[in-house]
């Protein structure tokens, strides 16, 4: 799990990945850029988020999240992740995606991950299928990003699948 120890680390690999990550994020203000934007996105956790660190040996290499975690008679949560873009393609991302499926179903005992993709985003795309997730359908106009309400894929995996 990330703690306030990683705000460094963060701030460098997120200034290096501002522009690649542009077409898919929210916009965010820009001192969330800075080493007090970071802690203060560390210290701002909620019991029905957890995040941790992508790690490529001992240094960060992305965040994963399990976010919206919501119990009663749904017990899901939403999954979000983003790798470095000079470490992309060496299968980090679709570890992390597999290690926290792992902890949402056994850790938290929940029954649904849910995770959305920009249309274009293939490679996004294929880790969520390479962890078992299924195609659901496309929200339209689900994410505010670069200005402009932009469409997502959305898939689901489910704890018996």
């Amino acid at each position: 799990m990330l703690t306030a120890a990683d705000a460094e680390e963060l701030v460098g690999l997120r200034l290096a990945n501002r522009e690649f990550l542009a077409p898919f994020d929210p916009e965010r203000d820009p001192s969330f850029f800075t080493l007090d934007g970071q802690l203060a996105w560390l210290a701002s956790g909620d019991p029905n988020n957890v995040r941790f660190a992508i790690l490529d040996g001992e240094t960060i290499a992305g965040t994963i999240t399990l976010s919206n975690i919501t119990r009663g008679p749904l017990q899901s949560a939403v999954v979000g992740y983003w790798v470095d873009q000079a470490r992309n393609g060496r299968g980090l991302a679709s570890a992390a995606v597999a290690a926290v499926v792992e902890y949402a179903f056994r850790e938290l005992e929940l029954h649904r991950v849910e995770a959305g993709t920009r249309l274009g985003n293939v490679r996004s795309q294929r880790v969520l299928e390479r962890n078992g997730f299924t195609r659901i359908g496309v929200a339209r106009k689900h994410l505010l990003v670069g200005g402009a309400w932009r469409d997502m894929i959305l898939f689901e995996r489910l704890t018996d699948d």
